[in-house]
C-alpha cells in the first residue's frame, strides 16, 4: 500500500521496453516482414493458432500481447490478441493454445478490461477446459501486498477447469522486460515444437489467416518502438510551470508544458507521460547525516549522494525494508503494527512516513549503509495523464498535477515527482520523460458520438485534451463534463477555458460540484443523480462514458451512482442495471483512467 496520497493524475507504472527487449522484438518483426514477402500460395496453413488474451489498465499488457502474436507468426503459428472481457468462457473452451498477459490493478484487483471475464470464469456454469493448453504472464509491483494477484487467480482457475499448463506462470515486477521476453520465447518455442510449426509455414503479416480482426483479417502494423524509455528518457525542456489553483487554497495544482523539441515523440489525447524524478536534496542530506555518510562514498560505481538522489526510492519504504526493520527492532512502533497483521492499520501507520522516519524509529537496530541500499527499491518514473491534444499542441505535452505537501512542526514531506516538477526544475528546466500510450482511453472514433466525462480534481486532465481534440476536429458530437473539487474560488482549474468551450458550443453540458462550498457536501455523483434522466438519455443515444481520478473512493462512488441512474431509469432492477453497464464495458463505451 503506497503511503502517499495520489500525486496529480498519477497512474500505475508499467515501464516501456528496454534496449535488449527492443532487439528481441526487432527479430520477431523482421521475421514477420520476411514471411510477408514469401509467395503465399506456397505457404502452408499454420500448425496451430495461439490466442493471446490480455488484461490491462494502462496498455502495457496489451502491447506485450501484440508482440507475442508477432512472435507466434514468426514461429509459423497463427495468432490473435484480444482483451479478456471480449471473450466468453464458452469461446475459451474452443481454443487450443492460450497465453494470458494480465496486470494487477490497485490492491489485487483485475484491470478494467478483465473484470467481466473473471466473473464469468468463476461462475458455476463455466465450461470444462480439458482441451486447452495455457500459460499466464503477470505484470505487477512488488511494493503492493497482492503482487500479481490477478495473474495468480486466473492461473489457478484455468487449472481448476481442467486446462493444462504449458509453462509455469511468471510474475513480473516493475522491470518486466527481460522476464517477459524469456517467458514469451520459451512458451512459443514449446508450442512450435509440439505442433511441428516452422517459420516457413507461418503467418505472413498482411497475408495472415488469423489476426485480431478474425480469420482472414490483415494483421495490424507493429507499433513503432520509441528510442525514449525509462532507461533512455528524453530530456525535455519544461517550458511552462504555472499555478492553476489559488495561492491561498488548500491545494496546489499546477499546469506544466513539456517541449517535445526534436524528440520525434507523437502522442494522442488519452495517453500518459512518464516523468523521471529526482529526490529532494534536503531529504538526501538528512538521510546521509543519519547514516553518518559524507555522500562521496562509492555505491554501485557512483557517488552515494547521487545514487540516493536519482536511483533509489527513499520517500516510500519498501516491503523488504519494513520487514527487516520489524525483525531488527521488535520493540519499535513499526514492529508492533506489523505484528498485528492488519494491512489497513499498517497503511495508516506508514502514511506520510519515509525511509528516514523508519530508520529513526528502529534506533540502533537499524541497518547501516551497506545493508540498507539493497533494501531500497529503484526510483521509478511517475506517469501522468496528458491534458492536451496533439491537434491543438503538436509540439508540447501538457500535464495537470497536484503538488503533494504535508507535514508536522518538525518535518515537512513532499511527493517525489510533484515537488520535483514544482520546486526543483528551476536551475535546469529539463526533465527526463517518455510516452506511455493508452490505446484503450481516447475520444470516440465516431466524431458524432456523444461523450460524458467525469473527472473531479486533477481527473480533469485527459478531458481537457479530449475537448481540445474535438474542437480542433470540428467534431459534431455532444460533450458533457462533470467536474468538481473542494471550493470554487480556489480549485476551479481551467475555469476560463471551460467557460469558453461551453460558450463556443464544444462543451454542451458542464455540471460542477464543489463539495465544501455549502453545508451539505456535493460531489460529481450527486450531480449525476440530479440529472439521472438526461444522463441515461445520452447513454441510450450512444454516448461514451469516461471516468478519471481517484480509484479508491471516487471511481467506486461514481460507478455506484451510475448503476443507480440506470436502474432508476430502466426500472428493471439491479441485475439489469449491472448487465447494461457490463455491455457498455464490452463495447468500450465505459472506460476508466483511475489511479
Amino acid at each position: 500500500m503506497t503511503p502517499l496520497p495520489p500525486t496529480g493524475s498519477l497512474i500505475p507504472v508499467d515501464a516501456p521496453f528496454s534496449a535488449s527487449q527492443e532487439a528481441w522484438l526487432a527479430g520477431f518483426i523482421a521475421g514477420i516482414a520476411a514471411a510477408g514477402r514469401r509467395d503465399t500460395a506456397a505457404a502452408d496453413a499454420p500448425a496451430a493458432t495461439v490466442d493471446v488474451l490480455f488484461g490491462t489498465q494502462t496498455g502495457n499488457a496489451g502491447f506485450l500481447a501484440d508482440q507475442a502474436v508477432a512472435g507466434a507468426r514468426a514461429h509459423g503459428l497463427g495468432g490473435s490478441a484480444t482483451a479478456l472481457d471480449a471473450v466468453t468462457p464458452e469461446r475459451l473452451a474452443t481454443m487450443s493454445h492460450l497465453l494470458v498477459v494480465v496486470s494487477t490493478y490497485g490492491e489485487g484487483e483485475m484491470p478494467d478490461n478483465a473484470g467481466l471475464f473473471w466473473e464469468a470464469l468463476q461462475a458455476g456454469t463455466a465450461p470444462r477446459l480439458d482441451g486447452l493448453r495455457y500459460a499466464v504472464l503477470g505484470l505487477g509491483d512488488k511494493g503492493y501486498d497482492d503482487f500479481c494477484q490477478a495473474a495468480k487467480l486466473l492461473d489457478t482457475r484455468l487449472e481448476q477447469l481442467g486446462a493444462t499448463r504449458l509453462h509455469d506462470r511468471v510474475d513480473c515486477d516493475i522491470d518486466f522486460e527481460e522476464p517477459a521476453a524469456v517467458w514469451t520465447a520459451a512458451v512459443l518455442e514449446r508450442i512450435a515444437a509440439e505442433t511441428g510449426a516452422s517459420a516457413a509455414a507461418g503467418q505472413g503479416g498482411p497475408d495472415g489467416q488469423s489476426g485480431p480482426g478474425g480469420p482472414g483479417a490483415a494483421a495490424p502494423a507493429p507499433r513503432t518502438l520509441s528510442p525514449w524509455n525509462k532507461r533512455t528518457p528524453y530530456r525535455s525542456r519544461l517550458a511552462v510551470n504555472r499555478l492553476l489553483s489559488a495561492p491561498h487554497g488548500a491545494k496546489e495544482i499546477r499546469h506544466y508544458e513539456f517541449d517535445l523539441g526534436d524528440s520525434g515523440i507523437t502522442y494522442e489525447a488519452g495517453d500518459a507521460l512518464a516523468v523521471v524524478p529526482r529526490n529532494d536534496d534536503a531529504l538526501v542530506g538528512a538521510l546521509l547525516t543519519h547514516l553518518g555518510a559524507r555522500g562521496d562514498e562509492e555505491a554501485d560505481g557512483r557517488p552515494l549522494a547521487e545514487v540516493l538522489r536519482a536511483e533509489r526510492e527513499i520517500r516510500t519504504p519498501s516491503k523488504e525494508l519494513i520487514a527487516e526493520l520489524a525483525e531488527r527492532a521488535p520493540s519499535s512502533g513499526l514492529a508492533s503494527v506489523v505484528a498485528h497483521g492488519d494491512r489497513s492499520d499498517l497503511a495508516s501507520w506508514l502514511w506520510g512516513r519515509d525511509v528516514l522516519d523508519l530508520l529513526r524509529d528502529a534506533g540502533a537496530a537499524a541497518p547501516g549503509l551497506a545493508e540498507l541500499l539493497p533494501l531500497l527499491r529503484p526510483l521509478q518514473a511517475r506517469q501522468y495523464s496528458i491534458s492536451s491534444s496533439p491537434l491543438a499542441h503538436p509540439d508540447r505535452i501538457h500535464l495537470t498535477v497536484a503538488s503533494v505537501r504535508h507535514g508536522t512542526g518538525q518535518r515537512t514531506y513532499g511527493g517525489v515527482a510533484s515537488t520535483y516538477l514544482a520546486d526543483r526544475t528551476g536551475e535546469d528546466p529539463h526533465a527526463g520523460v517518455y510516452l506511455q500510450p493508452n490505446a484503450s482511453f481516447g475520444v470516440p472514433a465516431d466524431d458524432d458520438a456523444p461523450m460524458i466525462m467525469i473527472g473531479p480534481g486533477t481527473g480533469i486532465a485527459p478531458f481537457r485534451g479530449f475537448l481540445h481534440e474535438r474542437a480542433a476536429k470540428g467534431a459534431a458530437g455532444r460533450n458533457w463534463l462533470f467536474f468538481g473539487d473542494r471550493n470554487r474560488a480556489t480549485d476551479f482549474v481551467y475555469e476560463d477555458e471551460l467557460i469558453q468551450l461551453r460558450e463556443s458550443g464544444v462543451l454542451t453540458e458542464l455540471d460542477l460540484a464543489f463539495s465544501r462550498d455549502q453545508a451539505e457536501k456535493i460531489y460529481v455523483q450527486t450531480r449525476m443523480r440530479e440529472r439521472s434522466r438526461e444522463l441515461y438519455g445520452w447513454l441510450e443515444d450512444g454516448a461514451h462514458l469516461y471516468v478519471c481520478g481517484d480509484a479508491s473512493r471516487m471511481a467506486k462512488d461514481v460507478e455506484a451512482a451510475l448503476l443507480g441512474v440506470i436502474a432508476e431509469q430502466r426500472g428493471r432492477g439491479d441485475d439489469d442495471a449491472a448487465e447494461y453497464l457490463a455491455s457498455l464495458r464490452r463495447t468500450k463505451r465505459y472506460v476508466r483512467d483511475v489511479y
